[in-house]
């Protein structure tokens, strides 16, 4: 008994005012009788060792009888009758009302604390009985009159009852329960029968009985008010339901939905104690002189399930206690990389503890989509869902933790959650919370001996988020874009920020050039920029599927326009632009013949053939129109795609332009190749392949690789000097001279002619 009771006045605590001592006197006799009287109450309600649901029913014929709303019938039928997954929800709606009976009964003492009468505690009790497959949830809240016990357990005062029932019927997510008003009715998934018994300051005990049927009784209750203050719940469980009668299972629901609830929640468990008794004296052992020993029994005692305060409460908490949670709530062994922890005050107050991994989990870009919200809202400290995604932007996906809020009703409808506009201020300042503290980090200087801080060892693993974030976050677009990273020329194993290529800009420099492929060491190397980096431009090197998106995204940074080097209305910077211009038209007109042989060669292929100032070394490229079709990286990414198609009418393949070298030595002979204008013959084929080279080099997908073959192969065999049209056949051979060689070499290997040697 001595241990129930100090558990007991442990929970003698109101409003977070009253701390709990380190020491209870229970020689204290103004102590000792407080607790007495809460353990006789909860004795005499819990211990009763007859089914207390059986010996209610005794009385019913004392019960006035009552036929339950039409809506609630409708409700009760479902539940009955249907079979759902997640039939433990009923403990979190259950524990829920009683913290907000418990919630009533403390606004009430705020003001008038004789509310309380003798019975000070704000606590809520469970326990279970195999036996009689019983249930029983206990607080000491403000309990119900007769009247209320009528009126709230037999009507639905709730509006969007109609759509709950319907979204039941057709088979619809259990987890809406909580948010329809609907909460009490969500025992019947699990019972058979169900009995309350409830106490108010203003009436006498009664009790509310329901066989699962149309109909429940009310009557006073015939064994005085025994509670003192506060509702029980008895549960009489279906023989499919037994698995809620086991002490594991009960406490992983209650930590999973209530562990953060205000007020403590007592689980009654069986115990092993040990303790010393008198041996008798025909027993005791003369040659060892003990007179005691020890005994071991099994005893039922109250165990406090959820923790004192949750950890989002708290105004001090150690590194390890954030560490610890973190590790709980996301299941990853390792530290976060960061954890923000904050109360939001003005239009909305909440408060908020959110994790940023310091790696990759396998499974965290899969939580774009996944059923379990990353991020649990809680009202009240009571878990409302798991899955609502709502709270932070989907390419924040990574972050980790928990919003607890006292502005959003305990039963605000899912369907209204979207639409809740206290969610989407919640939402924009989670968001830039969590965007200042990235950028806080990525600010940071390396450590001692270190080339990259932190941030970037995070970005090479969750980067793609961020770009997602450009991508569809518009209004933290700009924030988002100080935490973009890409390799560069500048360094091909190092991430650059757009800021920092900023920074080494060359004087006059108007555009951010980028160039996109899947490898960046082989884009170092493209036709395309070895003209640009030779006069000392930085290019950003785009090899990740997303990047381009992303950049074009951009568009434009610090009033940087950022420009696709691979974009066919692109011109090289020249430092006399008049003189470029000019000579340009001059070389078009020398090599007008060529010009058109090669539109003519490769019509329906290109929409234009046009003289090129961009290239160094290569005789030809192909650039695309960037407006109105794909780049050759994002023709190759589409095609890749699984139901990928030759030609996306959603996505176009990019107007191709051929781009030909006119300082080139191959360019100028083709020249002279041109005035016939021929389209057959070598000369012909030697056009062609260029143009397949200039694609390949481009990074482009040869449309028919198979013809290329051929003509590679024949302008091998004619400088082989072999005849492309020459029969194959195999040359002739002396097999029986190889025979005979073949033996005579096996006898000389008999001797180790070479180790004589």
């Amino acid at each position: 008994m001595a241990k129930l009771l100090v558990l007991l006045i442990a929970a003698l605590v109101l409003a977070d005012e009253v701390e709990i001592p380190e020491t209870i006197d229970l020689n204290n006799n103004e102590v000792a009788e407080e607790v007495e009287k809460v353990a006789e109450s909860i004795e005499e309600e819990v211990e009763e060792p007859e089914d207390p649901l059986e010996k209610a029913l005794k009385n019913l014929e004392d019960a006035e009888q009552h036929e339950f709303q039409a809506d609630v019938a409708r409700v009760m039928d479902i539940f009955i009758h249907s079979l759902y997954t997640h039939k433990e929800i009923f403990i979190r709606e259950t524990i829920s009302n009683a913290s907000d009976a418990l919630d009533k009964l403390r606004y009430l003492a705020i003001t008038d604390d004789s509310v309380l009468g003798d019975n000070k505690n704000l606590d809520i009790f469970i326990e279970y009985d195999k036996e009689t497959r019983t249930l029983s949830f206990t607080d000491t809240g403000i309990g119900m009159t007769k009247d209320d016990l009528i009126n709230h357990l037999g009507t639905i005062a709730k509006s969007g009852t109609t759509q709950f029932v319907e979204a039941l019927a057709s088979g619809g997510d259990i987890n809406l329960i909580g948010q329809f008003g609907v909460g009490f009715y969500s025992n019947f998934l699990v019972a058979e029968k169900i009995i309350v018994t409830s106490k108010h300051n203003d009436d006498d005990q009664h009790i509310w009985i329901s066989k699962a049927s149309n109909t429940f009784s009310v009557l006073k209750d015939p064994k005085g008010n025994t509670l003192g203050r506060g509702t029980r719940i008895s549960i009489k469980l279906k023989q499919d339901a037994t698995e809620f009668v086991d002490e594991e299972t009960l406490r992983k629901n209650i930590k999973k939905y209530s562990e953060f609830v205000q007020y403590p929640i007592y689980l009654k468990v069986k115990k092993e104690i040990s303790r010393e008794e008198d041996i008798p004296e025909d027993e005791i052992d003369e040659e060892n002189g003990k007179t005691t020993r020890l005994v071991k029994e099994t005893v039922w005692d109250w165990e406090r399930i959820n923790e004192s305060k949750p950890i989002w409460l708290r105004d001090e908490v150690e590194d390890d206690e954030y560490f610890n949670f973190y590790k709980t709530l996301s299941k990853d062994p390792r530290d976060p990389m960061s954890y923000i922890h904050f109360t939001a005050e003005g239009e909305v107050e909440f408060k908020a503890l959110l994790y940023i991994p310091s790696t990759d989990a396998a499974d965290m870009f899969k939580n774009l989509y996944a059923a379990t919200a990353p991020v649990k809202l809680y009202v009240k400290r009571v878990l409302i869902t798991e899955e609502f995604h709502d709270l932070i932007p989907r390419y924040l996906s990574f972050v980790r933790g928990v919003v607890d809020s006292d502005d959003l009703p305990l039963n605000v409808a899912r369907e209204n959650l979207q639409h809740t506009k206290i969610l989407k201020l919640i939402n924009k300042k989670i968001t830039r919370k969590i965007l200042q503290e990235l950028q806080e980090i990525a600010d940071e200087e390396p450590e001692e001996g270190e080339t990259e801080n932190e941030y970037i060892e995070f970005y090479k693993e969750l980067g793609k988020h961020i770009k997602l974030g450009i991508i569809e976050d518009t209004a933290n677009k700009q924030k988002l874009c100080k935490l973009v990273r890409f390799y560069s020329t500048h360094n091909a194993d190092q991430l650059t920020s757009l800021d920092d290529y900023i920074s080494r800009m060359k004087d006059g420099q108007d555009d951010i050039y980028f160039i996109a492929g899947d490898d960046r060491h082989k884009l170092v190397q493209s036709p395309l920029i070895k003209k640009l980096r030779a006069q000392g431009y930085e290019v950003l090197l785009l090899d990740d599927p997303i990047d381009e998106y992303t950049v074009n995204t951009i568009n434009e940074y610090e009033r940087m326009h950022l420009q696709n080097v691979g974009a066919s209305d692109w011109v090289i910077p020249e430092e006399d632009e008049e003189f470029a211009r000019k000579k340009e038209k001059a070389l078009k007109k020398h090599y007008e013949t060529l010009l058109d042989w090669f539109k003519g060669l490769m019509k329906g292929k290109v929409q234009e053939v046009t003289i090129s100032r961009k290239l160094h070394e290569e005789p030809s490229v192909i650039t695309t129109s960037g407006d109105d079709g794909q780049s050759a990286n994002m023709e190759r990414i589409s095609k890749a795609q699984a139901f990928g198609k030759k030609e996306n009418p959603m996505n176009p393949p990019g107007k191709k332009t051929w781009e030909v070298n006119p300082a080139h030595p191959m360019i100028k002979k083709l020249l002279s190749f041109s005035y016939d204008l021929p389209t057959k013959g070598f000369e012909r084929d030697v056009a062609v392949t260029m143009y397949d080279l200039a694609l390949i080099q481009s990074g482009f997908i040869l449309p028919d690789s198979a013809d290329f073959y051929h003509r590679v192969q024949s302008f091998i065999a004619k400088d082989l000097g072999v005849d492309p049209n020459e029969e194959v056949s195999e040359p002739y051979v002396d097999v029986e001279w190889e025979e005979e060689e073949e033996e005579t070499y096996e006898s000389l290997d008999k001797f180790n002619l070479d180790e004589d040697l």
